[in-house]
């Protein structure tokens, strides 16, 4: 039995600090469920690569999670989140640098300092950090699928440090963070379409661009990154001569799965409180998730004559995708359609990389890239009050585009750079002879499985 002090006591703290308990362990749980979708992503895109290259494939995702751990209390937060903008594009780095103005010590214990974060009204400050440091890792280990069984794990290593720090940051800043690609007054939407100081001296863009979850600072920041650093690094050997066939169906089943379920984090969590909006991002995540595989299986059973378990596994990824920037202002029915619609184009796009001559090893551009920008311009249309089917006229529809082309040009072009950048010092690609053998044991020493250590020829 817990004694009526200890109750007292809580009641006590809860009032002192202004935190909601209920919201704090909402959102430390959502960002755990985001946390794990990076291992999601590494066994759905370990599963899809030939048996020789899995280990690799799971060290990218592990290499993206452990290098974003470090910076983003070093800099990343400050960058993407900070109160200093700077023209629209980033914050102070040093302003939090380390959370200096996050956390501080009260008799040799850390807490949060009052007042810090982005809701300080509804949680700690430290949560915020947290929730959004497994979204910056999740966004640069989705990068490494277009680039799989082919490059230096440090080479990755230090993409990702540069990668988070100038395109995932800045993008995050941009449109989260009150920058270019947001509602407030230094934004493209209010130098458009003008705004209002309102409640609280708080200005809003008269049309507020939408990316819920993700759809732009994610999934097309990510998405676009995938096309640019694949079409620089090049063909993996034997491309378009050789079937490379997924080795494990099971762990790509299993991964996306475990999207599925880490996805409810990422969604329903971005309502930042535990309250009946993160009950409906749930539910309009779910039915878009289920409607988008459907549309990639029906359409696959119409080209190919077969319902397959990678269609199925990636219909379900398409859908999370498309849905993460509406989850919170599409109809069930819309959200369905959405879903839809979402399904069967990013089955049709995945085999542009044929068409087109690149390669994109696992996907990451037709289902990321597609599904969110599908995502995100279909809010101009489906949105409640402002898309154009529920009266809203053409201005939502206009700032969707318009924020995806400019998030889409910003990430391509500091991409490049820093590919190029790496490309003509420490180089990308292992040898040739080493991605034929198997780039785990080239580049870890290491195999997954016996029979690929013993014939030196795994598939």
């Amino acid at each position: 039995m817990i004694d009526s002090g200890h109750i007292l006591l809580a009641a006590d703290i809860t009032a002192q600090t202004g935190f909601l308990a209920g919201n704090g362990a909402w959102m430390l749980t959502a960002a755990s469920f985001v946390l794990l979708m990076t291992p999601a992503v590494a066994f759905f895109y370990g599963g899809m690569c030939r048996s020789k290259s899995i280990l690799n494939m799971l060290m990218l995702s592990a290499g993206a999670m452990i290098v974003v751990s470090v910076i983003w209390p070093l800099w990343g937060y400050s960058m993407a989140f900070g109160t200093e903008d700077y023209i629209g594009l980033f914050s102070d780095p040093f302003e939090n640098f380390l959370l200096n103005s996050i956390v501080e010590s009260h008799d040799g214990v850390f807490g949060v300092v009052p007042g810090a974060g982005l809701h300080p009204e509804s949680y700690a400050g430290t949560i915020d950090v947290v929730f959004q440091l497994t979204f910056a890792v999740i966004a640069v280990a989705l990068i490494s699928g277009a680039i799989a069984e082919r490059v230096k794990f440090s080479t990755w290593l230090i993409f990702v440090t540069l990668w988070v720090t100038f395109v995932y940051a800045p993008m995050a800043h941009m449109v989260w963070g009150g920058g270019l690609l947001s509602g407030e007054e230094n934004s493209v939407s209010s130098f458009i379409f003008g705004g209002n100081t309102g409640e609280r001296g708080k200005w809003n863009a008269n049309v507020i661009p939408h990316d819920f979850a993700g759809g732009t600072v994610v999934h097309i920041n990510a998405g676009i990154a995938a096309l640019v650093t694949t079409l620089i690094i090049g063909k993996r050997s034997g491309f378009k001569k050789e079937t490379m066939r997924p080795h494990n169906l099971p762990f790509v089943m299993l991964g996306a799965f475990l999207l599925w379920f880490g996805w409810f984090g990422f969604n329903a969590g971005s309502t930042f409180a535990a309250n009946d909006g993160a009950g409906y991002a749930w539910i309009s995540t779910s039915a878009a998730t289920g409607a988008a595989a459907l549309g990639w299986l029906i359409t696959e059973r119409i080209r190919d004559g077969k319902f397959t378990s990678l269609g199925a596994a990636s219909g379900i990824v398409a859908g999370l995708v498309a849905i993460t920037p509406a989850a919170d202002v599409v109809s069930p029915g819309f959200a369905i359609l959405l879903g839809l619609i979402a399904g069967a184009l990013c089955c049709l796009a995945v085999g542009l990389k044929l068409r087109f001559n690149y390669d994109d090893s696992l996907d990451v551009v037709g289902v990321h890239f597609v599904g969110g920008l599908v995502g995100t311009i279909l809010i101009g249309f489906f949105a409640t009050e402002t898309g154009m089917f529920n009266d809203g006229g053409p201005k939502q529809l206009i700032i969707q585009v318009l924020i995806a082309l400019i998030a889409i040009i910003y990430s391509g072009v500091i991409t490049t750079i820093i590919t190029f950048a790496l490309e003509k010092t420490i180089g990308w690609r292992v040898t040739e002879e080493e991605e034929i053998l198997g780039i785990d044991y080239a580049n870890h020493g290491e195999t997954a499985y016996d029979f690929v250590a013993s014939s030196g020829l795994g598939k």
